[in-house]
């Protein structure tokens, strides 16, 4: 089971990116040390990309490819700033038709 201090960043993240992307079929899940970021479509969910804690408050991020891998992303820093980033340079993905 997640711990509440995973369970609220997961939380925070859900809206930050909801809020960066204006999609509302996102959901944010807290996974050992990752916080998943996945869209539900229809009757699939798609886990797009994974936040890591790699310190305190601090994040790296990575986007799940065509294979199945996950690929870094640049950069890494506090929620928001990993908010940030993951909706940005993933906009495409956070379309609800794609």
């Amino acid at each position: 089971m997640p711990t509440f201090d995973a369970q609220r960043k997961a939380a925070e993240l859900q809206r930050q990116i909801t809020t960066l992307t204006g999609n509302d079929r996102l959901q944010v899940r807290p996974y050992g040390k990752h916080l998943l970021i996945q869209l539900h479509r229809d009757d699939a969910v798609d886990t797009i990309a994974r936040l890591t804690e790699v310190a305190r408050n601090t994040f790296s991020s990575a986007f799940r490819s065509h294979t199945g891998r996950w690929e870094p992303l640049p950069g890494h820093g506090d929620l928001a700033t990993t908010a940030d980033l993951v909706a940005t340079l993933l906009a495409p993905y956070f379309e609800p038709n794609t």
